[in-house]
């Protein structure tokens, strides 16, 4: 039986936290308790956001954690023709479909459809999907193709075509949900799968990048536990491997909040210039 293949993938988007460093030794340690390998992946499709300065400072934060991981490290922007590849499949099964407004329009598509009532909302509190590209004749779709556009999930043609999936829990969910979890990927509505600035999704581009890694197990916070019924409709209709998945408690600040990388208190480069160890981080994190 191959090794396993544990992997942290942060968006070098701002500094790595306390929570970064627990999702990171979490992964690492698994990969030397089993004798599998453990991999960086850096995703950094956000150019708008992601700078050189923060990728060189987690290279710094994880040595300083003792973290080490294979080279070369994946790079998302370096890959661009690998999501390009699965949206072209995915568009070739007729389950992509361009939508033009703008987030200001979207949002007042949800306001006028919340007068009688609140508009569905995904997992994470935003608004499903309420506008009407879908329908919108080819011939309309062809005069609008200057325009900035995103490109949208299907989600019931591709249901339809998925059938019924589950994905395996070696943690737990916030609810206590372990072992084969029912994935309902229809609670997100109608997903962004790409952008035309952003040429790939955090959904579509962490399936392919975790095929094209060979990764057999996905440790990751709370945050992200709903998001697998995504990833395993993703999974199941581009024909890739299956990783088995454990999401952990989040840290939290003392208002309840997950952390976020504007949280100096809880910097990693705070907390090291501040005099303490990588000792006393995996203390902190609850791994000692």
């Amino acid at each position: 039986m191959p090794p396993p293949v544990f992997r942290f993938a942060p968006s070098p988007n701002g500094f790595l936290h306390l929570g970064h460093a627990r999702s990171a030794l979490l992964n690492f340690d698994a990969a030397r308790r089993g004798g599998g390998r453990f991999l960086l992946r850096i995703e950094d499709i956000d150019a708008t956001r992601c700078r050189p300065e923060f990728e060189a400072a987690v290279y710094e934060d994880l040595g300083w954690l003792g973290i080490t991981w294979e080279t070369p490290v994946r790079r998302q922007s370096d890959h661009l023709a690998d999501y390009r590849a699965a949206l072209d499949r995915l568009a070739a099964l007729g389950l992509l479909y361009p939508s033009f407004e703008s987030r200001a329009e979207i949002a007042a598509l949800v306001n006028a459809r919340e007068t009688g009532g609140i508009w569905p909302r995904d997992p994470d509190g935003a608004p499903l999907y309420p506008g009407a590209a879908k329908s919108l004749p080819a011939r309309e779709r062809r005069l609008r193709s200057g325009a900035p556009f995103a490109l949208r999930l299907d989600m019931d043609a591709a249901c339809k075509l998925a059938g019924d999936l589950t994905w395996t829990e070696r943690g737990s969910g916030p609810n206590g949900e372990t072992g084969a979890v029912v994935a309902r990927p229809e609670i997100w509505g109608d997903v962004v799968l790409a952008r035309k600035e952003t040429p790939t999704s955090y959904h579509l581009a962490v399936v392919i990048d975790d095929a094209l890694q060979g990764v057999t197990d996905v440790v990751r916070g709370h945050d992200l536990f709903w998001s697998t019924a995504v990833h395993r409709l993703l999974q199941k209709i581009l024909d890739l491997p299956q990783p088995a998945y454990r999401h952990h408690d989040l840290i939290r600040d003392d208002a309840g909040k997950k952390l976020s990388k504007s949280s100096s208190s809880t910097g990693l480069r705070e907390l090291r210039a501040g005099g303490m160890t990588a000792e006393e981080v995996r203390r902190l994190t609850g791994l000692l």
